[in-house]
């Protein structure tokens, strides 16, 4: 219970947009439940799209979060929005098991429910509306057979959020279409951890051509990283999920090879641009709407790099 109450303190201290009640009760609360850890950049750059979107669209927003990877309490935090009765609900959903009965809970509350960054599988059978965001298995396949042409016969792949069904579909997707050998490497959301465990990986392994990493705050950088420390800059290519200035300035400098952009900043003000479209005058997309991938190589890599220290790409 204590950490119930102590993870609704939280999501309330996240409040990102207020305005005056006139015009609150006129396009009504949007809340956002995320999975994204504090500690990851990733999520800022998702939590700037949706205070903007929220400015824009001249709407209330809350966005909330449990502090760590925890999907009971993530569930918990649905729960708790759904009770305050918003004009509309963005989840991510990493783990249907164990959000779908919350998530289903608003749905049949007639809250409009719209899902963005994971969940693009489920999201339908779940009631959202739509779904903004990327299809992993699909994104991991474009990964992976970029990763074969440029002659990648060993690989592994980085997954620093064990237990984000997402993060395994991108896994699999990279493994098919690589198609050579790939091990998971599981590691924490520690950069740290991560660029030893890599490193370990690396020296265990000399066959080891190819670094997929899943995120490019905490494993990519890392990764790049743990293949300097081993004297395989080039020898061994490193790609990541995702954009980060430090991964994106490696790419340029070609140290890593390519960053898959999801354009997260996307999959958080569309979703709450389409809730306060909804609400005002009943407007809604008629299906899902892909915001990546697109991969982002060295010949791209300088252009985008001041917008992710702004926290935009």
């Amino acid at each position: 219970m204590k950490a119930f109450v102590a993870g609704l303190a939280t999501a309330a201290a996240l409040t990102l947009a207020a305005i005056a009640p006139a015009s609150a009760q006129q396009g009504g609360r949007i809340i956002v439940v995320s999975h994204g850890q504090a500690n990851d950049p990733f999520w800022s750059v998702v939590k700037n799209g949706v205070a903007a979107a929220g400015k824009d669209m001249n709407v209330q927003v809350d966005y909330r979060a449990p502090e760590t990877f925890d999907m009971v309490a993530m569930a918990q935090l649905i729960d708790a929005a759904v009770n305050q009765k918003p004009a509309g609900l963005i989840v991510s959903i990493p783990d249907s098991s164990a959000l779908g009965p919350s998530i289903q809970k608003a749905v049949a509350a007639g809250i409009p429910v719209i899902s963005m960054n994971s969940g693009s599988d489920v999201s339908k059978k779940l009631g959202a509306l739509l779904h903004v965001g990327q299809d992993e298995v699909e994104a991991g396949r474009i990964a992976g057979a970029r990763l074969k042409e440029m002659g990648g016969k060993v690989g592994i792949c980085v997954n620093q959020e064990v237990g984000n069904v997402s993060l395994d579909l991108r896994c699999k997707g990279f493994t098919e279409g690589f198609g050579g050998k790939v091990t998971v490497l599981p590691v924490s959301n520690d950069p740290t951890d991560i660029r030893a465990k890599v490193k370990a990986a690396l020296s265990a392994d000399g066959t080891v051509d190819t670094v997929l990493a899943l995120g490019a705050g905490t494993a990519g950088e890392p990764s790049v990283a743990a293949v300097k420390d081993v004297g395989k800059t080039g020898a061994v290519r490193v790609a990541t999920f995702d954009l980060s200035a430090g991964f994106l300035k490696a790419v340029a400098a070609g140290e890593a090879t390519f960053a898959i952009d999801q354009q997260q900043y996307l999959q958080g003000y569309l979703p709450v641009t389409f809730l306060a479209l909804n609400a005002k005058y009943g407007l809604v997309p008629g299906g899902n709407v892909p915001s990546g991938p697109n991969l982002i190589t060295k010949e791209k890599a300088a252009q985008v790099v001041d917008l992710s220290a702004q926290g935009i790409r």
